[in-house]
């Protein structure tokens, strides 16, 4: 086995399949790539021009795998693991694929939105965008707190699977740019089962050493910053 995963350790999509990647102990060498700096770019670029990261290269394989939900199910057919990240069961696959594009979708993408507006050169914010990112997110978070209502652990059941590997990431940093408060208490209490989980954690471990890059690092929680 010979996996290289190029990647941020401060970018939620990555935590996404290094969080899959810890559950099951398997091999693989991360690469941080910088976008911002050419020469470190190229080296995503050359395997995947789209230029997004996480990307997977299996040298064994003589394969790149992109885009984070393929990386997982991709992982799971070539190289499985103790723990699979999808379930067996059609109707509860159907439930963590659903689940997975869901928290993309709907909290990391309005999530990154603002984001990445914060960033902005002054006199290009876009603030009816942020305003709708809020608003999708209170929507998304509400419905979250409503699959979460029945006491399951995990998004879909008593197992962990690919939608918590989406979840995770999503929710911690949408959590610091869109605060639960006390209005979503399933949805929390899932956050927080989410956190204690030893490769979530190991996951947002590594990247504490960029919280400083992070354009909501003012507003972070103090517990985030002690993990």
């Amino acid at each position: 086995m010979a996996l290289t995963l190029y990647l941020h350790p401060l970018a939620s999509y990555c935590h996404k399949v290094l969080i899959a990647l810890y559950e099951n102990d398997t091999p693989f060498t991360g690469i941080n790539v910088d976008l911002g700096d050419p020469g470190s770019a190229s080296m995503v670029l050359e395997r995947w021009p789209v230029g997004k990261i996480p990307v997977l290269h299996d040298e064994s394989a003589k394969r790149v795998i992109p885009e984070t939900t393929i990386i997982i199910e991709y992982l799971q057919q070539h190289y499985p693991g103790p723990a699979p990240m999808l379930p067996n069961d059609r109707e509860q696959l159907l439930q963590a694929r659903l689940w997975d594009r869901f928290f993309d979708l709907h909290v990391s993408t309005p999530m990154q939105k603002m984001v990445l507006d914060r960033i902005r050169p002054a006199g290009s914010h876009d603030p009816f965008g942020v305003s709708d990112a809020h608003a999708a997110l209170e929507t998304a978070y509400e419905m979250i707190d409503g699959q979460m209502a029945a006491g399951q652990p995990w998004a879909i059941g008593d197992t962990f699977s690919l939608a918590d590997c989406s979840a995770a990431p999503a929710l911690f940093f949408a959590s610091i740019v869109h605060p639960f408060g006390e209005t979503y208490p399933n949805l929390a209490a899932y956050l927080d089962r989410l956190l204690a989980r030893p490769s979530v954690a190991r996951a947002i471990g590594e990247a504490k050493p960029y919280f400083e890059m992070f354009p909501y690092r003012d507003a972070m929680p103090a517990r985030y910053l002690a993990m």
